[in-house]
C-alpha cells in the first residue's frame, strides 16, 4: 500500500523522467517570500511604552504601514510560489502529435 501512495505522489513523464510537484524555481521563490515576511516583521519591531513614559515611536510609518504591507505581500506571494508551475512546451507538443 505504501508503494501505491508513492506512485500517486510522483508522476512519470513519457520520457521516463520523474516529475515532482515543486521544482527548484518554486523553492527559490518560497525563500524570497520567507525573506520578505521576516523583513516585514523586523520592520514592525521596536520599543514599547515603558511605565508612564509614552513612546511616540510606536506610530512610525515603518511600524504601522510599511512592515505590515511587506509581510502581507510575502504571505500572498508565498501562495503564488507554491502554486506556480513553469509551462513546458515540449510536453504540449508531444501530446498534440500523439
Amino acid at each position: 500500500m505504501a508503494t501505491q501512495e508513492k506512485k500517486n505522489q510522483v508522476e512519470k513523464n513519457a520520457g521516463g523522467k520523474v516529475s515532482y510537484p515543486l521544482t527548484k524555481i518554486n523553492f527559490i521563490m518560497m525563500g524570497i517570500c520567507l525573506l520578505l515576511i521576516i523583513i516585514g516583521f523586523w520592520l514592525m519591531t521596536g520599543d514599547a511604552n515603558v511605565g508612564d513614559k509614552f513612546n511616540e515611536n510606536i506610530f512610525e510609518s515603518s511600524r504601522v504601514t510599511t512592515g505590515p504591507i511587506i509581510a502581507f505581500l510575502g504571505f500572498v506571494l508565498m501562495a503564488f510560489a507554491i502554486i506556480y508551475r513553469k509551462k513546458d512546451n515540449k510536453k504540449d507538443d508531444n501530446e498534440d502529435n500523439a
